[in-house]
């Protein structure tokens, strides 16, 4: 089986741009969106998002590419709990949300399965799917008020 997969750390408001939420966090994104920049009623996108990316990869572990992403932010979790929490108080929904993507697909799709760099002798196809969030990760999710929020998609999902 092949898994393409991203991860990426994102902040959301109907009200606070993207521009500011860097200006008070010091730090520019991978990622904007502005809020109805496309359509004015109902406003889509329905809010300004400030996101920055992690790796994306098939051959990497999911728990690697968070850990990639943390290391980035983890300067900036007081501010980004800061903000997170300004815009909670102001605003209802997901305002600061850890994002996992993956896409499962056949190797018959003419993808062939990589091989784990780590594990050399074991194949991605036999590498189990599963992935765990150790305490760094989950103490950076409680400091910056984030949610965890995984999608995952395929055909024999």
């Amino acid at each position: 089986m092949h898994v393409d997969q991203y991860v990426y750390f994102a902040l959301k408001s109907e009200h606070m741009s993207a521009a500011e939420m860097a200006a008070r966090l010091g730090l520019e994104p991978d990622v904007v969106t502005i809020r109805g920049n496309r359509r004015l009623e109902p406003p889509h996108p329905a809010v300004h998002i400030w996101q920055v990316n992690g790796p994306r990869s098939s051959e990497r572990p999911v728990d690697d590419m968070i850990l990639t992403l943390v290391d980035r932010l983890e300067p900036y979790a007081k501010m980004i709990g800061a903000v997170a929490e300004e815009l909670d108080r102001h605003e209802p929904g997901h305002t600061a949300t850890l994002q996992v993507v993956r896409f499962f697909g056949d190797e018959e799709d003419g993808v062939a399965a990589p091989v784990v760099p780590a594990l050399p002798s074991i194949p991605a196809r036999h590498r189990p799917l599963g992935w765990h969030l150790d305490r760094r990760v989950l103490d950076f999710l409680q400091i910056t008020r984030a949610e965890l929020d995984v999608d995952e998609y395929g055909d024999n999902l």
